[in-house]
């Protein structure tokens, strides 16, 4: 038996109240501790929350898009059926602030002279009007296995920019899981970011972490866009990924409240 050293106070036993406390700040700890070691929970997606959106033809913007960095407007199509034909979607936009990127939404690669005169006019004119443009996004829907193709149309593309001007895509999750790596390689050079698709229509597609888990592979910068209120929570890949540049919402019915900005036609 250990004898209590010389002039050392014996402590006293626990009474039962200070002994359940004690337990309960244990239990507490223990949680606060499991808690930061758990994956984080899927959450609906707020577009107040971010600064980089897609804004579509038909959809009012909000107010919170005064203070936004980027957006992405909708500008126009060219449709399937009949000879290639660049359809404008809007109005010009007058904005002063963050950076615009006109969208041209692509069901087809068969672009002739006249559909990509048409899209760098408006690209010239949007710039004119004082937007701050920082270029061309094609949203068209590659598959994996026509990539190389796909880089080929858009090399082209690029070389018939106005000055100044940077190329974007957007760019299908199974790019990074299934893509050949040649094929991703020769995005190089000519694109100049890729905006990877969550969601399909309303909902982001099930089993998305999965698709992220070789995010690495893709050799340009590249966002993530996601849909306002679809269920999303960050892979760890992405916060490891040096290339990954943020987020970009997009955007579908406005909350209550919302205003039209002036700016937006």
């Amino acid at each position: 038996m250990v004898q209590p050293a010389e002039g050392a106070v014996p402590e006293e036993p626990l009474g039962e109240e200070a002994a359940l406390l004690l337990v309960k700040r244990a239990g507490l700890a223990l949680a606060v501790a499991l808690s930061a070691c758990a994956p984080a929970q899927e959450m609906p997606v707020d577009p107040a929350q971010h600064d980089a959106f897609y804004l579509w033809a038909g959809v009012p913007p909000p107010d919170y898009l005064a203070k936004a960095s980027t957006l992405y407007i909708l500008g126009g199509e060219v449709r399937r059926g009949g000879p290639p034909r660049y359809v404008s979607l809007r109005g010009i936009p007058r904005l002063h602030r963050g950076e615009v990127w006109l969208v041209v939404r692509s069901n087809r690669l068969d672009w002739d002279a006249r559909t990509t005169d048409a899209v760098m006019a408006d690209l010239v004119r949007w710039r004119a009007a004082g937007n701050p443009l920082a270029g061309l996004q094609v949203d068209f829907d590659t598959a994996t296995g026509k990539l190389d193709g796909y880089a080929e149309f858009l090399r082209g593309l690029r070389a018939q920019l106005p000055q100044g001007m940077r190329l974007s895509v957007t760019g299908l999750m199974d790019w990074s899981a299934n893509g050949d790596p040649a094929a991703l390689a020769s995005l190089q050079g000519v694109v100049d970011e890729v905006v990877i698709q969550t969601y399909q229509g309303t909902r982001t597609i099930a089993g998305y972490e999965a698709y992220f888990r070789r995010i690495d592979r893709v050799p340009v910068p590249h966002r993530v866009a996601l849909v306002q209120g679809g269920r999303w929570r960050e892979p760890p890949e992405l916060s490891r990924d040096p290339r990954f540049t943020g987020y970009v919402v997009f955007l579908l019915t406005p909350p209550r409240g919302s205003v039209r900005d002036p700016g937006l036609q």
